[in-house]
């Protein structure tokens, strides 16, 4: 838990840093720790009565209580404001009282979770859970200090300065590298593997359980130690010198890890300058920037969504000593591998030929097992091993690399969470038409309203220019965007797909699938079946990255039970379905069509893709047959699914579009030549 205790303890003193995100398995004490952050800040104080939390020193001049002439001050607490997963928009910025507005022409403003955490801590639990457009949101108020509330012509900003802190289980999900980016810091945290550290803290649990108050009193001595010293750092930061030869290897340690943009540069920079003011120093050396850069580079060197985060720290070593100041290096130290401590006795690392190792710079005899045979993808196949049941299985194959690839839908208009697949009725979009308000007003529609009121300002004796509404009259957006879907992937994994080497090819296709879902922010779930029977691979999750390491773990083998995979798939939509109603299913089978495993297995297989169509699921079969004979049963199973058939081939994005290029120039072609 250091590095989360020091990401905290450095946003505490320069909020600057940009806070921090947390990432880890459930039960590490993730929102402990940020809680009892909270009661280490220092108190503020604040221009009494002000709903926004105004320094009386500095109050803010476009604040909506303002202005603040001789104001009294009041000291309070910091706030630790937690913001809720399924938090609307109008409750994290505030909102206006439209119908006041409407009736009475006053502009009345309700302040949301970002007036309250000003000057505080905003603490999101689970924000991969978040919708992206609220991240966002939160994102773009921490980084500018401000919020933005607009409603019908109607603007309200105040100053929205806090210490942003996020927790996340990578299982269910991953933020999109852009909001990654955003995020000051980034720490791993895990539960510890040592039985006396475990010891201790169910122990000191169990006290707290028995006696909070007396628990709470044991350690109040030290947490007032931290709070003086986090109060001191606060007052020695703006003393810290970040000296050019600090700057410039922040500046290459960016460069050398290849971190996109330039905002890297600058969290490091404030990081390292924090690191100094925590240690009681006034100016930045080697070792802050070297921590700055575990903290502020590993989640923003992922190059693809199924990268999973980190930092090579011997290239770290070597950037940092390479743009070493003249002082700092020792008598020496002439760079890295330069020094005489660095080679051994006949040039190389340890001796042995000129790169370590055997006399010809390869490895020593012992030292590792030599590569296998299977290795590369270009390599012979791993010989088949024998399963319980007595099938034959093949090893796991390596995936072709992902490709852009088609959308697909579903057809008609959901109510699903905002994503970007299916149409939808959602929160953001173009407004299609106007309905009664269901529950509290959000989104006014002007025109509407007023056509709703019109006709009855005589009977309710209007005079003057002042436009009578009742309730009655209100009415709202409805606005027409994209929601997310849930893709449950059912994959062939017997034998007949192993033949020829498809399954490379297959799961390419897949990964695919995947990295689409996971930019259209989906769902996704895994179901295989091989051998007897079909089994449940991955649960439906948000986190792609799982999906894809067990796709790439998935071996072939055995017969082919096509009907098991499609009723797995029905019962696995259909406890879905009772979660979350409202999220609609796509289902995208993986196979070549055959089905093999008792009597009339294509009958029963076809018997259960009419199940899952009654039910109306969407669905698109990705037909993986290949050779010069082709039976076309992939085919006539998307028949029975009222579904689409996709050949491998036509699953490329590209592909498509090259199609769609060459029908035109042939049309222009022939229309130019009727025109001659």
């Amino acid at each position: 838990m250091d590095d989360l205790r020091l990401g905290l303890l450095l946003n505490a003193v320069s909020p600057a840093v940009g806070g921090v995100l947390v990432r880890g398995e459930k039960g590490t004490a993730k929102s402990t720790m940020v809680r009892a952050l909270a009661g280490l800040l220092p108190s503020i104080a604040t221009v009494a009565g002000c709903r926004f939390a105004c320094d009386p020193a500095a109050p803010d001049p476009q604040c909506p209580d303002g202005p603040h002439p001789g104001a009294a001050p009041a000291e309070r607490p910091a706030h630790l404001v937690e913001l809720p997963v399924g938090v609307a928009e109008d409750r994290v910025v505030g909102s206006l009282d439209l119908e006041r507005a409407l009736a009475e022409g006053v502009q009345a403003y309700e302040p949301g979770l970002l007036a309250k955490a000003h000057r505080g801590v905003l603490y999101i639990d689970e924000v991969n859970l978040l919708q992206d457009h609220l991240v966002d949101l939160l994102l773009d108020a921490a980084a500018m200090g401000r919020s933005y509330v607009e409603r019908e012509g109607v603007s309200v900003r105040h100053a929205a300065r806090f210490l942003l802190v996020g927790t996340m289980n990578p299982e269910e999900g991953e933020l999109r590298p852009q909001l990654l980016d955003r995020f000051g810091l980034t720490v791993e945290i895990a539960a510890t593997r040592d039985a006396d550290e475990r010891a201790e803290v169910v122990r000191r649990r169990l006290a707290y359980d028995a006696d909070p108050a007396g628990f709470a009193a044991r350690w109040d001595g030290r947490e007032r130690e931290l709070a003086e010293r986090i109060t001191a750092a606060r007052e020695l930061l703006p003393g810290v010198e970040l000296s050019d030869p600090a700057l410039r290897q922040i500046t290459a340690v960016c460069a050398a890890f290849e971190v996109d943009g330039l905002r890297a540069d600058i969290v490091m920079a404030r990081t390292a300058v924090a690191l100094a003011a925590w240690a009681g120093r006034t100016a930045v050396l080697e070792e802050d920037v070297r921590k700055a850069a575990q903290l502020a580079l590993p989640h923003r060197r992922r190059r693809n969504p199924f990268d999973a985060p980190g930092l090579d720290e011997e290239q770290l070593d070597e950037t940092l000593a390479e743009h070493r100041a003249p002082e700092d290096a020792g008598p020496d130290d002439d760079g890295p591998g330069n020094g005489p401590d660095d080679d051994g006795p006949d040039g190389g690392p340890g001796g042995g030929g000129p790169e370590g190792g055997g006399p010809d710079g390869g490895p020593e005899p012992g030292d590792a097992d030599p590569p296998s045979a299977d290795a590369g993808s270009d390599g012979p196949p791993a010989p088949p091993r024998q399963r319980p049941g007595g099938s034959r299985e093949s090893a796991p194959v390596a995936a072709d690399r992902p490709y852009r690839t088609r959308l697909f839908t579903v057809d008609g208009t959901g109510r699903g969470a905002q994503g970007r697949r299916s149409p939808a009725e959602t929160a953001a979009g173009h407004t299609v038409r106007a309905r009664r308000p269901r529950g509290r007003l959000a989104r006014l529609h002007l025109s509407a309203t007023l056509r709703a009121a019109a006709p009855h300002q005589l009977a309710r004796g209007r005079s003057g220019r002042a436009l009578v509404l009742r309730r009655d009259d209100l009415r709202e957006q409805v606005r027409r965007g994209r929601e997310s879907n849930l893709v449950l992937f059912v994959v062939d994994a017997s034998g007949s797909m192993a033949a020829r080497q498809r399954m490379t090819a297959v799961k390419g296709a897949v990964l695919s699938l995947l990295m689409d879902a996971y930019q259209r922010r989906d769902k996704i779930g895994l179901v295989t079946f091989r051998g007897a029977d079909a089994e449940l691979a991955l649960p439906p999750t948000s986190s792609v990255e799982v999906g894809a390491a067990r796709l790439e773990q998935l071996p072939t083998g055995g017969r082919t039970p096509l009907e098991a995979g499609l009723l797995r798939a029905h019962e696995v939509l259909r406890v879905e379905r009772l979660r979350d109603p409202d999220r609609r299913p796509l289902l995208v089978v993986v196979t070549d069509g055959r089905a093999t495993g008792g009597k009339d297995a294509l009958p029963r297989a076809r018997r259960a893709a009419g199940l899952l169509a009654a039910q109306g699921v969407a669905a698109v079969v990705l037909d993986c047959e290949s050779g010069p004979v082709r039976l076309g049963l992939a085919r006539e199973l998307a028949a029975h699914l009222n579904g689409e058939a996709v050949s491998l081939d036509e699953l490329r994005a590209e592909g498509v579009a090259s199609l769609v290029r060459e029908a035109r120039t042939t049309m222009t072609t022939t229309t130019t030549r009727k025109a001659a």
